[in-house]
């Protein structure tokens, strides 16, 4: 029977098959854990007598309460050091690797899977955070789970679920110069909301996304829970191929062939039948930037903030207008003149090493905006030590931004790493919701190429708008420099 790469990666990992409206039993390949979804999941195993059923099969890092900055000294939050504290001392009764901070492979899990080799073609993928779906990135079926699922994996190596509906976005034709993986799938999200892909797993497609990096591809796939999908994934291709050799997890010799040989075969068949179809041409996208307080209120940075009043659905319209009182905007302002406090590039949709290249080349000779706090945070101390090593790191200090260690910091506004209320901030993170990066604070999505220009203008900002910016330096970020790594 003909089918899709998702319904393929289901049947291959089926352990029992529920029926009559029951979820099916599917087996987990690799379970990453941090220390905010754990601590519940591990006391549970302790209180019922029951260990960690494959330790060999689960990694740990600290990557949400991890401050960026003294990463030498006590952590100063109290609820963030018993929470690192918390993880380390279960990782230790109970066996799993731990990746703690100092370590050179600490780092957000979403980026410390693949930067292993950990995350490979044909895996399932399971950890307590919603931005799993980045590993799908690879042509893998990763989801987000809650914490009584974290402590079932933990027991059984095994997760009950309820089977899924498909839907394929496919992206043909080659993005404008200046336009990257963020505004594809800003624009995706504002095309279809975000309840747009509710019960599916994402495939992207097309001759965009195959032109694509993969660690554009991760930004992709990271933000297809902003759409409202349990998962989101690529077909691997040579791209991935390219990626995952010499890693330190990824198959080797003879087991690296017949792993090639196998990951080749992993595709949706050219008959295979999505429950929903969902097309745009690349040509048509430019940088796009959120106006509002979910990912799908978003708009091309040469658009205007919307007038609720032309709004005909009255649940949009509402929302619409609750979101402009929240951000302070109104309607047919240029997105162009709205000015920010702060910008942060950084957190697992953008704190790769393509992003802080990006970033850095646009910065590079450079000054930032007076009076404006440029943030940026590499993803993982692996990240961090090759940016140091390439001299990313000056360059930012140079442009007058703040270099951190690794971690999730503004994203969600932990620690010190938070607005405060009613500022403003350009951010390369995945999430505008209402209070997501410090009370009262409000976020506007973007690109780390747009992220940089907002830098050196103080508004947002394209790299086009700014001055000296020619075809050659825009044809150099768009997201298809594939990653070097030793």
């Amino acid at each position: 029977m003909s089918g899709t790469l998702a319904e393929k990666l289901w049947e291959d990992h089926l352990v029992d098959r529920g029926g009559d409206g029951r979820p099916d039993l599917v087996y987990i390949d690799l379970h990453m854990v941090h220390e905010v979804s754990s601590p519940q999941a591990f006391e549970g195993l302790r209180l019922a007598g029951r260990a960690v059923r494959r330790p060999d099969l689960t990694i740990a890092t600290e990557d949400h309460n991890t401050p960026t900055t003294d990463i030498d000294l006590p952590i100063a939050d109290e609820v963030s050091r018993t929470q690192i504290d918390t993880l380390r001392r279960n990782a230790a009764e109970f066996g799993v690797r731990l990746h703690s901070l100092g370590d050179a492979d600490q780092g957000i899990v979403h980026q410390v899977g693949p930067q292993l080799g950990l995350t490979m073609p044909g895996m399932t993928i399971v950890c307590g955070d919603s931005h799993t779906s980045t590993h799908g990135a690879f042509g893998a079926l990763a989801f987000g789970i809650g914490t009584s699922e974290v402590e079932h994996v933990l027991a059984t190596q095994t997760l009950r679920m309820m089977p899924f509906r498909t839907m394929a976005v496919t992206v043909e034709g080659t993005l404008p110069p200046g336009t990257s993986a963020k505004d594809v799938i800003l624009a995706i999200i504002a095309r279809i909301g975000t309840g747009g892909g509710q019960g599916h797993v994402i495939e992207y497609r097309g001759s965009a996304l195959a032109g694509l990096s993969m660690e554009a591809r991760m930004t992709i796939c990271n933000m297809s829970i902003e759409a409202g999908a349990r998962a989101g994934l690529v077909a691997p291709d040579e791209t991935t191929f390219a990626y995952l050799a010499g890693r330190p997890h990824a198959p080797a010799g003879a087991d690296w062939d017949a792993a090639m040989a196998a990951w080749a075969g992993l595709r949706s068949d050219d008959d295979a039948v999505f429950d929903t179809e969902v097309v745009l041409e690349a040509s048509d996208l430019e940088p796009y930037v959120t106006w509002g307080t979910n990912p799908g209120q978003g708009l091309p940075l040469s658009g205007a903030v919307p007038d609720p009043a032309a709004i005909v659905d009255p649940a949009e319209r509402s929302a619409a207008e609750r979101a402009l009182a929240y951000m302070d905007l109104a309607p047919g302002t240029p997105l162009r003149d709205i000015a920010v406090d702060t910008v942060f590039i950084g957190s697992c949709t953008n704190g790769r090493i393509e992003d802080l290249r990006a970033a850095a080349a646009v910065m590079n000779g450079r000054r930032k905006h007076p009076g404006l706090d440029v943030l940026v945070v590499p993803a993982s101390a692996r990240v961090q030590l090759q940016a140091e090593a390439e001299g990313l790191d000056r360059i930012f200090t140079a442009f007058g931004a703040q270099w951190r260690n690794a971690g999730c910091s503004m994203c969600l506004g932990m620690n010190p790493d938070r607005l405060q209320s009613g500022q403003r901030s350009a951010s390369t993170s995945n999430r505008n919701f209402e209070g997501r990066q410090g009370d009262g604070a409000r976020t506007h999505l973007v690109s780390p190429l747009v992220a940089a220009a907002t830098a050196v203008r103080g508004t947002l900002s394209s790299v086009s708008d700014l001055d000296g910016a020619g075809e050659s330096e825009l044809a150099a970020l768009d997201g298809r420099t594939p990653i070097q790594h030793g």
